[in-house]
């Protein structure tokens, strides 16, 4: 099973899991709580962190850093030396 398949499928089970505590939080409050907490730990602490490690994987965080180089780049300058550097 693909990667992309367990994400998605925790996404909306962690969607589904918040959905359905608000639908019973008139009825069992404490319960409810649980499942809207667990959805979102769900979304967050496991479907997050698995999507960001599927997408960065092979890039270089150096591109997306912002650097002075990087900010010249995206000005359209020249990366000129100073004397003092």
């Amino acid at each position: 099973m693909k990667i992309k398949y367990i994400i998605t499928i925790i996404i909306i089970a962690s969607i589904a899991s918040i959905c359905y505590g608000f639908y019973i939080k008139e009825e069992q409050l404490e319960i409810a709580h649980k499942y809207i907490g667990s959805g979102t730990v769900g979304i967050f602490l496991i479907g997050m962190p698995l999507f960001l490690l599927k997408e960065s994987k092979g890039k270089k965080v150096k591109d997306y850093m912002l650097t002075e180089e990087n900010i010249r780049k995206m000005q359209g300058k020249n990366l000129e030396k100073t004397d003092n550097q």
